[in-house]
């Protein structure tokens, strides 16, 4: 097997909105000078500001910006460092179907769309928060995607890329679809896995009955075991797209889940 080439710093946890503002200024003739109030007589009370006017700032702290259709408890899951996040949104806890969305940070702290909407496939019977080996659900949460690998050669991904023929696959499908070139190139769903370690390595740390190998991959058209599916070009527009240094994560699951 050839060696598990890394090329980027180790991928940590991460996403971000970009919101520009345009202020035109226009010069304006002076306006004339008010002579300054008469000063308050000793011991009067001091005037009260109009009715309505607030007289002093709201200095009650706001709450951090949220990724698009993220609820506040699913984005306290998503570390402080992450400026990138890959949103997968299924419409249902039993849908097999989903809407993926890469999420950027800006260095304000909003977010924004920085790629997609892409269709995938996920599961053949949709979403899990207890996912066990061969229960034919992706599971929800909020995941690390930090290394990569494929059949075929890198093209041009930061994060660490494992070209290997055994990436390799065939078969068929739920649909009968055949599965040739699904693991082309794959990005490793950090769920049960060890992180920094090529997407075919096999430690579960959470043991074999809990499931494993949750990847994205190419789509083969129909659902899939456990993992999350994009078309070739979108896959490889997400590979080009991911940085380590912004700490990705994935945040999956059914739009009711997440908006929690």
């Amino acid at each position: 097997m050839p060696a598990f080439v890394r090329k980027g710093a180790p991928a940590l946890l991460g996403a971000g909105t970009l919101c520009a503002a345009l202020l035109l200024t226009a010069c304006a003739h002076p306006a004339p000078t008010t002579p300054p109030p008469p000063s308050a007589t000793p011991g009067a009370p001091a005037p009260k500001s109009p009715a309505g006017e607030a007289e002093a700032t709201d200095a009650r702290p706001r709450s951090a910006p949220r990724i698009p259709g993220i609820g506040p408890l699913t984005q306290a899951r998503v570390p402080d460092g992450t400026t990138q996040a890959l949103v997968v949104t299924g419409a249902t806890a039993d849908s097999n179907t989903a809407t993926v969305v890469l999420h950027q940070r800006a260095p304000g702290g909003r977010w924004y769309e920085a790629g997609g909407p892409w269709p995938a496939h996920n599961a053949l019977k949709g979403w899990t928060s207890d996912h066990w080996a061969g229960d034919l659900r992706t599971p929800i949460g909020v995941y690390r995607i930090g290394d990569a690998g494929g059949r075929l050669p890198d093209p041009g991904a930061r994060l660490p890329y494992d070209e290997d023929p055994e990436f390799a696959i065939s078969g068929t499908g739920f649909r009968g679809e055949s599965l040739e070139g699904s693991f082309d190139h794959v990005i490793a769903i950090d769920y049960n896995r060890v992180p920094g370690r090529t997407p075919l390595d096999k430690e579960r740390p959470l043991g074999t009955e809990r499931g494993g190998g949750v990847w994205i991959h190419v789509d083969h058209g129909g659902p899939t075991q456990a993992c999350v599916a994009l078309h070739r070009d979108d896959l490889r527009a997400l590979l080009l797209a991911l940085d380590p240094a912004a700490e990705p994560v994935v945040v999956m699951g059914p739009a009711p889940e997440l908006a929690r």
